[in-house]
């Protein structure tokens, strides 16, 4: 499945499109915007797991990950950004997993920061 590299995030995960089936997955990657210099994610943890993200959605059936920048570091930093304040998301990179359960879309995991590095864990997430 693809790597979605615009993805329009909605209000709120409940709005995530997902098809009904229980067993389809969404896969949102929460990651630091680039930096203006550099071109490159200005957050090194996100530099270091963007390989082993693109690499492990890469297969031809692994499941759909969007990528959602949360902007640039002080964007990031307030803390009543909408990435924290509506997605819980506190820390970047973050690689969330969404599910319809009793037909609502929830999230049904996480892997946060150096979690996504380690490759057994980050396949077992995404299968």
């Amino acid at each position: 499945m693809p790597v979605i590299r615009n993805f329009s995030l909605p209000a709120s995960a409940k709005l995530l499109e997902l098809p009904e089936a229980s067993t389809s997955k969404l896969f949102l990657a929460f990651i630091s915007g680039d930096d203006a210099i550099t071109k490159q994610p200005w957050c090194p943890d996100v530099r270091a797991a963007l390989p082993h993200i693109d690499t492990a959605f890469a297969a031809p059936d692994a499941p759909t990950v969007a990528m959602v920048s949360v902007g640039q570091k002080p964007e990031w930093k307030e803390p009543k950004n909408v990435y924290r304040s509506l997605w819980n998301v506190n820390n970047v990179p973050a690689l969330v997993r969404y599910q319809r359960v009793n037909g609502e879309v929830v999230e049904t995991g996480r892997l946060i920061e150096g979690q996504i590095l380690d490759k057994v864990k980050l396949q077992s997430f995404i299968s």
